[in-house]
């Protein structure tokens, strides 16, 4: 009896815990419904110092709908998966930071991004714990825009990207109703991040549901993490060379943190939905320097804050 009876038990209820795994499926395939907004705020030390920055928006928000293919997995883990715009739109007030003669081009570069994203395929690669390692094929649309904006554009999609991805929160072990359990978000910098980070995420295993007629686990997370950008990229930038040479220097970190609830499903552990608020704050400061004749008497110090609502809801079950 003991022996039918475990043979008839899902391997996901074995012992009262459950397994929550991402097996990629080549071949599979999802479609997303995904909003982003992001508010942004400015400070510094003077006051003045904002007035040497380039126009930057204070808001921006994305609508989107993606259709998600796994192409293939390997046996490390790492999987291929494409990302397919099917509609696009992004919208921003930068406009309102430009003078007068440059809005209207910089509105039209906007419009001719969102325009060149509908459609698009972006290739992503993740590990098997659901990390993003890198994407390509967003070059050619982030090009049309500012640098600033360009900046800001690609973060919004690294982080659209990492949440479908799961954004590391698989478990390396089965876990039961009310359990938590962390995974490290440290990486390295590389070519595509110029960031070294470290941090970890918090999960905890709330329970049980159903979304759309598919079993799913509820999770929650919060996470910190800091960044920091590396050596080699600083000595690439002429702004930093030039400081260092009138014997000034340059300190600048990035800290996050969100906090979230995402169901995930119990089959192959593919995000259902996901609801979370990401807040990072980006520090840069310039120590008073040793040199007497420097040109800065005291610490000049900028805070660049942003916090992003993103909710991502599946749209389609899991088909082949």
């Amino acid at each position: 009896m003991f022996f039918l009876l475990s043979i008839s038990l899902p391997l996901h209820a074995w012992g009262g815990k459950t397994r929550l795994a991402r097996r990629y499926r080549p071949g599979q395939q999802l479609t997303y419904q995904t909003t982003t907004q992001t508010k942004i705020r400015v400070s510094s030390n003077p006051e003045s110092l904002k007035a040497l920055l380039p126009p930057m928006p204070t808001a921006l928000s994305t609508r989107q709908q993606n259709t998600i293919t796994v192409r293939s997995a390997g046996a490390d883990g790492v999987a291929e998966v494409e990302n397919r715009f099917d509609r696009f739109e992004f919208e921003s007030n930068l406009t309102e930071s430009l003078p007068e003669e440059m809005r209207e081009s910089a509105a039209a570069a906007q419009e001719e991004f969102s325009k060149q994203l509908n459609g698009q395929r972006l290739t992503a690669r993740y590990d098997r714990a659901g990390r993003l390692i890198g994407y390509v094929g967003a070059e050619a649309a982030l090009e049309l825009l500012d640098v600033p904006m360009r900046e800001t554009a690609k973060q919004v999609l690294r982080v659209f990207l990492e949440q479908m991805g799961g954004g590391a929160l698989y478990p390396d072990h089965p876990v039961k109703k009310g359990e938590e359990w962390k995974v490290k978000l440290d990486a390295p910098a590389s070519g595509d991040y110029p960031f070294a980070a470290e941090g970890e995420n918090i999960l905890r295993f709330v329970g049980k549901t159903r979304y759309r007629g598919v079993k799913a686990a509820i999770i929650d997370l919060r996470y910190t993490n800091q960044l920091r950008p590396s050596l080699e990229t600083l000595r690439r930038d002429s702004a930093w060379v030039q400081l260092q040479a009138m014997g000034m220097g340059l300190e600048m970190r990035v800290r996050g943190e969100g906090k979230g609830r995402v169901l995930v499903a119990l089959d192959d552990g593919r995000i259902l939905q996901n609801t979370t608020t990401i807040r990072q704050t980006l520090e840069a400061e310039m120590p008073k320097p040793a040199r007497v004749n420097a040109p800065v008497a005291s610490p000049l110090s900028l805070r660049i804050e942003s916090e992003t609502q993103l909710q991502v809801e599946s749209e389609s079950p899991a088909r082949r």
